[in-house]
């Protein structure tokens, strides 16, 4: 994901776009990855994911990033989602503690575990929030992380619920001008 290309088109008049009031979508690679984000959040590509802030930092309160991968068509239904979350929670440089049990979404198209965690942020010396999920449809895995303030939760926890709604894994869409109708 290291390239990346950012691409405006005029939607034709009869698009399916719709995203949930006050938010904005967020489309990678024809769908590779979609949901719906705050409209007045600043998303911006880096090195290897789309991170989405509240503000311009370093003034944000908050980071949401995602990444994705495709992987080899083949049946992905018994992946191990939840041992592979712990395993990224169990290596996470923050050292970040648990303080709930994995959480499973489970739809036709998308199979996703997420947990939060808390940790100390090294340079401001403030109890944060870390929420990861990793997640497969179709043939792509998403990682999705997010780190916010612990006094900032209740304004925070209602976009991760947003997010993880609206999230579409491995949804191609062949012609964005037209959205994901038929």
């Amino acid at each position: 994901m290291a390239k990346w290309k950012k691409k405006t088109l005029k939607l034709k008049d009869t698009h399916g776009w719709s995203a949930r009031p006050g938010c904005r979508i967020f489309v990678a690679d024809k769908g590779a990855v979609r949901f719906d984000f705050p409209m007045h959040w600043i998303m911006e590509p880096t090195a290897d994911c789309f991170q989405f802030h509240d503000r311009q930092p370093p003034n944000d309160d908050c980071r949401l990033a995602v990444s994705y991968q495709r992987l080899p068509a083949i049946d992905w239904s018994g992946a191990p989602l939840a041992d592979m979350l712990r395993q990224v929670i169990e290596q996470d440089p923050r050292g970040l503690t648990p303080t709930m049990d994995v959480a499973s979404i489970q739809r036709p198209d998308l199979h996703l575990v997420w947990l939060e965690g808390n940790f100390i942020d090294p340079q401001e010396f403030r109890q944060a929030y870390g929420r990861m999920a990793i997640g497969i449809g179709g043939n792509i895995q998403v990682l999705l992380t997010f780190d916010y303030w612990a006094d900032d939760a209740a304004r925070f926890t209602p976009v991760w619920d947003d997010v993880l709604q609206s999230l579409q894994v491995g949804t191609y869409i062949p012609d964005p001008t037209r959205g994901p109708r038929a």
